[in-house]
C-alpha cells in the first residue's frame, strides 16, 4: 500500500511515458497525442495525483487565483456578489479564494495581507471605509489588479457601486409622498460601513430640501443584541417619529420585529424602508419597501474588471449611476395615522418589555 502522496514520476511510470510529457499534459502546454493525453489523465486520476498549483505558479508567475473579501456572508447581497464573481472567474480558469472581514478593519487588513502572501493574481473586495483603508493602501503599493464592490472608487482603483446618495434621496421622497415629516435612520456604525454613511447623508440632504425634519440617527453594532431596547428608547424619545429608513434590509427586518414587540403596527404606527432588495423582504407581511440593487451585476462587473487587467482586455462598461438601483414599493411604507404626520398626535407610552 502506498504511504506517500503520488508524484509526477509515479504518473509517468503508470502512463508509460516521460515526466516531461506528463508535465505538458497536466500543465496544458506543448503537444501530445490524444492517446498519450488519455493515458496520462487516466493514470493521474487512478493515483489521485493533483498537479501542484504552486509548481505552476513558480513557472508562470500566476497562481490562477483571485482573492475576494466581503464584510459578511450573512447578508445575501454579499453572498450573491461572491457567487457571480466565482462564476465568471471559473469561466476563465481562475479560482476564487474567499475571506470575510466581519466589518472589522483589522481583519480586513489581515485578509488582504494573507491573500497577497498567497500570491493571488488579483482582488475583488468591499472594505469598511474606502477613503482611509490601510488595506487598499497596501494593495496600491503592491500594484495588484483590484476592483472594489459597493464602495466608491478610492486609491485610483475601479469600483462597481450603487449611487447610495441618489437612492437615499429617492427614499426621502417616498416618505414625504406619504405625508411623513419626522423620520429616523438606522445603520451600522459609520466606521464599519461607508455605504451606510453615504445613505444617511443623501437621506438627510433630501429631507432638508423637501421640508422634512432632520432624521434621527441610530447607529448600532453588527448583530446588535439590544436592538429592541435601542429602538424602544428611540421611539420613546421621539414620539412624533413615524418612519425609519434602515441602511440595509437585515436591519429593516430586525426593526420590524422589534417594533411589533413594542406594540407598533406596520405601517400605521411606524413605516419602514430598507436597502438592498433581498428576497426575504418579500416573504414577510407586509412586504418590505426597499431599494433594490443588482449584486450579480456588481460581482460580475468587478471580477471582469480584474480579469481585464490580467488578460489584457478592454475594461467592461459600467452601468449609469441612475440604473444601479430601483425603489421597490411595499406594504411596510404607508401614511402615518391621522394627526401624527405633523407631530400633533398626543404622546403615548410604549408597552413594557417585561
Amino acid at each position: 500500500m502506498r504511504t506517500r502522496p503520488p508524484t509526477i514520476k509515479d504518473v509517468a511510470e503508470q502512463a508509460g511515458c516521460g515526466i516531461a510529457t506528463v508535465s505538458r499534459v497536466l500543465n496544458g502546454t506543448g503537444s501530445a497525442s490524444m492517446e498519450t493525453r488519455r493515458k496520462v489523465l487516466s493514470a493521474a486520476d487512478a493515483l489521485g495525483f493533483e498537479f501542484s498549483a504552486l509548481g505552476r505558479s513558480l513557472q508562470s508567475s500566476s497562481t490562477k487565483t483571485i482573492g475576494c473579501i466581503v464584510p459578511s456572508l450573512a447578508n445575501p447581497i454579499f453572498a450573491e456578489v461572491v457567487q457571480a464573481a466565482q462564476h465568471e472567474a471559473h469561466r476563465e480558469g481562475y479560482q476564487l479564494i474567499l475571506a470575510c472581514s466581519e466589518y472589522d478593519e483589522v481583519l480586513e487588513f489581515q485578509a488582504v495581507r494573507t491573500l497577497i502572501a498567497k500570491k493571488v493574481d488579483g482582488l475583488v473586495l468591499t472594505v469598511n471605509n474606502a477613503a482611509g483603508s490601510k488595506a487598499l493602501e497596501l494593495i496600491g503599493d503592491r500594484q495588484l489588479p483590484c476592483c472594489l464592490v459597493y464602495n466608491r472608487p478610492s486609491f485610483g482603483l475601479p469600483s462597481w457601486a450603487v449611487d447610495n446618495r441618489a437612492a437615499a434621496r429617492e427614499v426621502a421622497g417616498a416618505f414625504r409622498s406619504y405625508g411623513h415629516v419626522q423620520t429616523g435612520f438606522l445603520a451600522l456604525r459609520f466606521n464599519r460601513s461607508d455605504r451606510a454613511r453615504e445613505r444617511y447623508e443623501g437621506f438627510a440632504e433630501a429631507c432638508s430640501e423637501i421640508g422634512m425634519a432632520k432624521p434621527v440617527l441610530l447607529e448600532i453594532e453588527e448583530q446588535e443584541g439590544h436592538l429592541l431596547e435601542l429602538l424602544g428608547a428611540l421611539l420613546s424619545g421621539h414620539q412624533d417619529l413615524t418612519g425609519i429608513f434602515a441602511s440595509n434590509d437585515f436591519l429593516a427586518l430586525a426593526a420590524m420585529k422589534a417594533a411589533r414587540t413594542l406594540g407598533k403596527r406596520i405601517p400605521d404606527d411606524l413605516s419602514l424602508v430598507g436597502f438592498d432588495g433581498i428576497s426575504t423582504g418579500l416573504l414577510v407581511d407586509p412586504h418590505l419597501a426597499t431599494i433594490e440593487t443588482h449584486p450579480h451585476t456588481m460581482g460580475r462587473g468587478a471580477i471582469n474588471s480584474v480579469l481585464a487587467k490580467l488578460l489584457d482586455r478592454p475594461m467592461p462598461d459600467q452601468p449609469a449611476p441612475a440604473t444601479t438601483f430601483r425603489f421597490r414599493t411595499g406594504g411596510s411604507l404607508g401614511p402615518p395615522v391621522a394627526g401624527k404626520a405633523d407631530g400633533r398626535e398626543a404622546a403615548t407610552s410604549l408597552p413594557s418589555n417585561e
